[in-house]
């Protein structure tokens, strides 16, 4: 019987094309710089053009490969225009890392449709077109990875005021495991990646002074995670010491949701 998995990529990152939404800032911007610090060229995928050219400067300073692609994850056309343009340019696409979400509050009795549209769109609607449109082409390859940015919501539900993003989280979840079995003959992977309170980003720090020292005695590691607890587990799933990991979510909350 012939081994699919053997067309996986290389257990190095180096000569890896990687698509990394959401890149901008945050967690985005530590993958993409990491993958582009082991060798892999990124393209650097968000709406705002100016900042994912800033992202790209910065690898490009370092010594490292990338190149930015201005992008709404929510609209087909965009999206489709993305990964056509990686393919056109590297010939290839390795690793999709789905990070593009937003995060609105509000109470569901005083939530609009348009935050809750905007929500569903972009993190669970664009987890969808962009893994469409990468799996065409890693089916073509017979090799890739897929990599969900998920939450801690995907199993708790949204903190209140977030109903909607932990809506849309459990439904990048379901997806994922759906996906990983459609795609795994085909010798790609699928999986999540769910963080609980990473404090050196936007959403963190917000949420840490929401909710302050109540939330900290949960985790049993005693701290809130970093932006590179997240890379870390990313940058694993997307090599070949995961080759035989699928249709899995990897929690990275210091222990504050166990499964």
């Amino acid at each position: 019987m012939t081994d699919h998995l053997s067309a996986l990529p290389p257990p190095s990152d180096a000569g890896l094309v990687v698509l990394v939404t959401g890149a901008s800032r945050g967690i985005g911007r530590g993958i993409a710089c990491a993958f582009a610090a082991q060798g892999a060229t990124v393209a650097v995928c968000g709406r705002n053009a100016a900042s994912i050219s800033a992202v790209v400067d910065e690898v490009v300073t370092t010594g490292g490969a990338a190149f930015p692609i201005c992008a709404d994850v929510s609209i087909p056309a965009d999206v489709d225009r993305m990964v056509r343009s990686v393919v056109e340019r590297c010939g290839r696409l390795d690793v999709l890392v789905n990070n593009a979400g937003v995060y609105l509050t509000a109470p569901v009795v005083e939530m609009s449709d348009e935050d809750w549209d905007l929500t569903i769109a972009i993190d669970l609607k664009g987890v969808f077109l962009c893994s469409r449109a990468a799996a065409r082409q890693m089916i073509e390859q017979r090799s890739g990875r897929i990599v969900n940015i998920s939450s801690i919501a995907q199993f708790r539900g949204g903190t209140p005021g977030h109903a909607h993003y932990g809506a849309a989280k459990g439904g990048v979840g379901a997806f994922s495991k759906t996906l990983a079995k459609e795609l795994g003959p085909s010798g790609i992977t699928v999986n999540c990646v769910a963080p609980g309170l990473i404090e050196d980003t936007d959403m963190g720090a917000t949420s840490k002074d929401l909710m302050g020292q109540s939330y900290l005695a949960t985790i049993p590691l005693g701290c809130l995670g970093k932006v590179q607890d997240v890379v870390d587990a990313v940058l694993f799933l997307s090599s070949n010491r995961a080759r035989y990991i699928t249709g899995e979510t990897l929690n990275v909350n210091g222990g504050s949701h166990m499964v």
